[in-house]
């Protein structure tokens, strides 16, 4: 029994081996080649961009073109895509030897991630049981996007510290459970949730921290010097930060119904950032004796208004409702990356990189509240007739729910996204522990080096110029935050 133990902790505790020449093109490969497998069993065109279009026209009495869901749809599907690609990648970019690794896998896996939720996502909502197939169009390409969106904020939280073929995993089961928590929430308890506070940001986020916590480094402390940013590495991730800002009245009103549903979701969610943007600001401001800002924050919780009206945007929360929500938003979130996320890291031992507790984790669960509220105080009198069964989809099996059940199954909902993220994330993170994954010692984090060929530096800065640096003693500490230094 001795000699046991001892097997097991001799394979758990054996040094760690980033070479990764055979596990990353294997998985790479072998996952690849079951994509084109299954998609040549399942996948199809559906009528919309089938040749057939044409006679689908003819028996629906369809008389242009310009009806087919592509022009309606593609627009929003280009936003979107630039958000996972350009705005998620770069937002990643702020460590200073990391940059590759922010950008490059963050390429890598929304790339895999796209064709297996189009197969989850598929299997869950759009399977013809008839002939067994998924037919796909333009707005299954952005549903695959959002799916994917779940496993890129779950990867801020690992940053850094995991290997490509652990991300690789962690997006094979994060679309997975993402594929199952959407079927629960959107088809069994028919809530409404466009722009993915719930399903998306919530699920996410809580997935991450999940795996961050099982995959703890209590020595992470020996890569310290490179879990930071430099100038130019903040400057990046702040292009990410502007890519999301502009484009999340898209990413928000994707999928909602044409017409006013899907311009009012666009309206609240532009407001709810704008908002955002100068209470995150106020508090950081506010947050340092000097005044200065830090450009976490305006990096990071300037988003937090966009993720929580993800929910409610298509409602009738008005104007200043929207603004009331980023308003708040921005001093949670801004709160959150001043004091919430080093408590987590020094009691709870979660050490979130990117800080998704404070940009999708609490702002998606408030946002699906905030939408519970919003659903559950719907009127006839504010939405009409007409448009509360519209709006809430009142029709079929639902015609007979109320607005106050219907708030009741948005709350549940958030908490089903809730647990998928945790109790899926901590299951996937005892499979991350296993010792076969290539990933990096805890002295070795944050280092491109590891997993890419990094060119040389060029240019180094001249002793003389790296004295005079007027910026070079920039960084200070973050005063106790009272009423006493605002004033």
């Amino acid at each position: 029994m001795g000699n046991c133990a001892q097997g097991f902790k001799d394979f758990f505790c054996r040094p760690k081996n980033t070479n990764v020449r055979v596990s990353l093109p294997a998985v790479c490969f072998v996952w690849q080649i079951a994509m084109i497998i299954l998609f040549g069993v399942f996948i199809r065109y559906n009528e919309e961009a089938d040749t057939h279009w044409v006679e689908h026209k003819k028996s629906h009495n369809i008389t242009s073109d310009i009806e087919n869901d592509f022009y309606f749809r593609y627009p929003s599907f280009q936003d979107v895509h630039v958000m996972i690609f350009v705005g998620f990648g770069f937002l990643m970019t702020f460590l200073k030897r990391y940059s590759f690794g922010g950008v490059g896998f963050n390429f890598l896996i929304a790339s895999f991630g796209v064709q297996w939720a189009l197969l989850m996502q598929g299997w869950f909502h759009t399977l013809d049981h008839s002939t067994g197939k998924i037919y796909i169009g333009v707005e299954s390409l952005i549903n695959a996007d959002f799916c994917t969106a779940g496993s890129l904020i779950a990867y801020g939280a690992l940053l850094g510290k995991v290997s490509p073929v652990q991300l690789m995993v962690v997006t094979l089961f994060g679309v997975t459970l993402f594929a199952v928590e959407e079927y629960i929430i959107l088809s069994l308890l028919h809530c409404r949730d466009a722009g993915g506070s719930m399903v998306i940001h919530c699920f996410g986020g809580y997935y991450g921290l999940a795996i961050s916590w099982v995959l703890y480094r209590p020595k992470l402390h020996l890569s310290q010097r490179l879990n930071g940013s430099v100038y130019h590495s903040d400057v990046f991730a702040m292009i990410g930060t502007l890519f999301l800002w502009m484009f999340w009245p898209s990413f928000n009103s994707a999928i909602t119904d044409h017409g006013d549903g899907q311009h009012r979701t666009a309206i609240n969610t532009y407001l709810a950032l704008a908002s955002c943007v100068l209470t995150s600001v106020a508090i950081s401001s506010m947050s340092q004796k000097t005044g200065k800002l830090d450009m976490v924050h305006i990096q990071n919780a300037t988003l937090a208004g966009g993720v929580a009206m993800g929910t409610a945007a298509e409602f009738m929360i008005t104007p200043y409702g929207a603004l009331i929500v980023g308003f708040c938003m921005g001093i949670i979130s801004t709160f959150g990356y001043l004091f919430v996320t080093p408590f987590l890291e020094k009691y709870l031992k979660i050490q979130d990189t990117c800080g998704v507790h404070n940009l999708h984790a609490v702002p998606g669960m408030l946002g699906g509240f905030i939408g519970a509220i919003t659903a559950a105080a719907a009127s006839e009198s504010v939405y009409g007739k007409e448009g509360l069964i519209s709006t809430f989809d009142f029709e079929g099996s639902f015609k007979d729910r109320t607005p106050g059940t219907q708030g009741g199954f948005q709350a549940a909902g958030t908490c089903v996204s809730i647990a998928f993220g945790l109790v899926g994330g901590a299951l996937v993170g005892l499979i991350l522990r296993l010792p076969i994954w290539g990933d990096p010692a805890d002295d070795n984090c944050f280092e491109d080096e590891v997993y890419w060929e990094v060119p040389e530096d060029e240019e180094s800065i001249p002793p003389v110029l790296e004295y005079n640096n007027h910026m070079i003693h920039k960084h200070q500490d973050i005063s106790e935050f009272s009423l006493h230094d605002v004033l």
